[in-house]
């Protein structure tokens, strides 16, 4: 559910409105790059992603991880530093602990869906897989989106290790600084092996891998809708 308007435990000094915008900046709450749908503060230049901003219960349960109970944080607890065990990412902000795993999960990708679906094409989220990863070409790495015919795979840390090596720019030195556009992902993603041996398998193999790749970094960027998968799409070839 969205909100036009919300108050926000984190800037009690004001109200956050409901806006979107193609875009990228860095979430306040997880510390993650975010783009398209964020709560933001006018007068404070202070952004949410959606999933940060709507915070409607202090515990998560997620089927990966059936017996953990995830409780909301607002920092990482203790001094060791932690990582999310989707992304493989830091945490420094909000975050979803499980006191007795040690399991923590960033808000977005602990909403990560469960299903990617354009209508022809679905890819399904899993914890682990036994193929590898069309972008790193390594096994069994962290959450990976994988295509029903078992035959595409992707890292969700892969995707977030592509933002982060295409976005260094937005943040420079602490300070809060905008792009014009959002990064060239151009010839990341490889061919499996298996699909070269044809022109038309190399070309549903390219519209997967397009597919996947777009709708990945939308989810991760807090705002899985067609609308920025498409914007993302058009930098893709």
């Amino acid at each position: 559910m969205k909100y036009n308007e919300i108050s926000h435990f984190s800037h009690p000094q004001h109200k956050l409105r409901f806006e979107y915008s193609e875009f990228p900046f860095k979430c306040d709450g997880c510390k993650e790059v975010g783009i398209g749908s964020r709560y933001k503060c006018a007068t404070c230049d202070y952004d949410l992603h959606m999933q940060c901003g709507m915070i409607t219960s202090p515990t998560l349960f997620h089927p990966f991880y059936s017996k953990c109970n995830f409780e909301f944080m607002s920092a990482p607890p203790g001094n060791t530093p932690r990582y999310c065990n989707a992304c493989e990412k830091d945490v420094s902000g909000f975050v979803y602990h499980c006191r007795s795993c040690g399991f923590d999960l960033h808000p977005c990708c602990a909403k990560l869906p469960t299903v990617l679906d354009d209508g022809e094409v679905k890819l399904y989220l899993y914890r682990k897989v036994s193929s590898s990863c069309h972008r790193c070409g390594r096994k069994g790495r962290s959450w990976s989106y994988r295509s029903k015919c078992k035959s595409y795979n992707l890292h969700v840390a892969c995707v977030r290790e592509m933002l982060v090596e295409n976005w260094h720019e937005v943040y420079v030195g602490g300070s809060k600084g905008r792009m014009n556009t959002i990064p060239r992902l151009n010839n990341t993603l490889h061919v499996p092996h298996n699909a070269r041996r044809s022109k038309r398998k190399v070309k549903k193999c390219c519209e997967i891998a397009g597919f996947a790749l777009q709708f990945v970094i939308s989810a991760l960027l807090g705002d899985p809708t067609p609308l920025i998968a498409a914007i993302v799409a058009s930098f893709i070839s």
